[in-house]
């Protein structure tokens, strides 16, 4: 499966998509509410197919025209969703995991819907017509395979893209044989390399800090319900959109060097969570999980490998030339250090991926 994505141009004619993402909205919430009540008065939880009738019926009244809007396929794919939030809940509390049923939404900050066969056509060039309205997009690309199902989304600024996902048929991407690499987490340097070529990111979220703070006095000196603060609050959207935008640029084009240049990548299967609770924001500056995501596709793609080595491997304290442990470089205040045994002096970090570039191979082979 392939996703596509392309942005809508902007038109007063969308105005009907985005009465169609908010009614979307609205028999989301409905669904909730009907799901809490029944489960309030019965101790048991409504299936889909249960929603799916009920909707069939609301469907009938002037009150609940809206649902006529995204059409009968829409609906049915709401309702899948929260049955497998549900079940997904349930799921949780029986293995004691911490875990929050599905919530209601601001029909304002709801984001989309998806059509299966029905409710869409694509037509010649650049346009595509959903409910018998025709409209155009930024078609970057040409769409390859069977298209499966059409995803309506607009963002917080207002502006509308069409996600086509598509079944395609590719040729078998085989394992290649090359250089492998291994890959060591910093917070000052993005990645440490185990050849030395080391990875800086520009941590795009500091270099915008002090704009985005203007945008953030400048909001919250306007009226609240004025359009002035309308205007500043899309402002500061557009700046996030734009540090969110870098960011994946840097880390589509790192991707792709290095599974151009290495056919086996190894890095460290880290707890992000537990690091962005004691370093902040600058984990969630680098977005590592993200690169890491983004890695994997590409490496599908062109016959790479990426092993991921277990958090709790002692990179940093053993010596990557005679296997001695030091396990007094647990504490992070130590950048280099000498090993007791073979006398190699070591930087904290190189030696750390060079550890991981071992223990990925080993894994790799085994």
């Amino acid at each position: 499966m392939k996703t596509y994505c392309f942005k809508l141009y902007r038109a007063k004619r969308n105005k009907k998509l985005h009465k169609q993402i908010s009614a979307a909205g609205l028999i989301y919430n409905h669904c909730i509410a009907l799901h809490k009540r029944y489960y309030s008065l019965y101790g048991k939880s409504l299936n889909k197919y249960q929603l799916q009738k009920h909707l069939t019926k609301l469907n009938k009244l002037y009150k609940f025209s809206y649902i006529k809007d995204i059409g009968s396929q829409a609906v049915q794919d709401i309702t899948d969703r929260i049955d497998r939030a549900y079940k997904l809940f349930f799921r949780n509390l029986k293995h004691n995991i911490r875990t929050a049923p599905p919530s209601f939404k601001k029909i304002k900050k709801y984001k989309s819907y998806t059509l299966k066969q029905a409710g869409w056509k694509l037509r010649s060039g650049n346009i595509i017509e959903i409910a018998k309205q025709k409209y155009r997009y930024f078609k970057s690309r040409e769409i390859e395979g069977t298209v499966k199902t059409v995803t309506i989304k607009r963002d917080t600024l207002g502006d509308i893209y069409i996600y086509f996902v598509c079944d395609i048929n590719e040729n078998e991407v085989l394992a290649r044989t090359g250089k492998s690499v291994g890959y060591d987490f910093g917070l000052k340097t993005f990645l440490y390399a185990s050849d030395k070529k080391d990875i800086v990111s520009p941590l795009f979220f500091k270099a915008n800090a002090t704009s985005i703070a203007k945008a953030n006095r400048n909001l919250s000196r306007k009226k609240e319900g004025s359009n002035n603060r309308r205007k500043a609050r899309l402002e500061l959207t557009r700046l996030h959109k734009r540090v969110a935008n870098q960011r994946s640029d840097f880390h589509w084009k790192m991707a792709q060097r290095i599974v151009g240049q290495y056919a086996l990548v190894a890095l460290e299967n880290l707890n992000l969570k537990a690091m962005q609770k004691r370093f902040g924001r600058k984990i969630s500056d680098l977005g590592f999980a993200d690169f890491v995501q983004k890695l994997k596709y590409l490496a599908s793609r062109t016959g790479a490998k990426v092993v991921e080595v277990d958090k709790f491997y002692p990179s940093s304290q053993l010596c990557s030339h005679c296997g001695y442990r030091n396990k007094e470089t647990k504490d992070l205040k130590i950048r280099s250090w000498i090993c007791p045994s073979c006398n190699t002096k070591h930087n904290r970090d190189t030696n750390a991926a060079i550890n991981i570039k071992t223990e990925g191979e080993r894994i790799a082979l085994g």
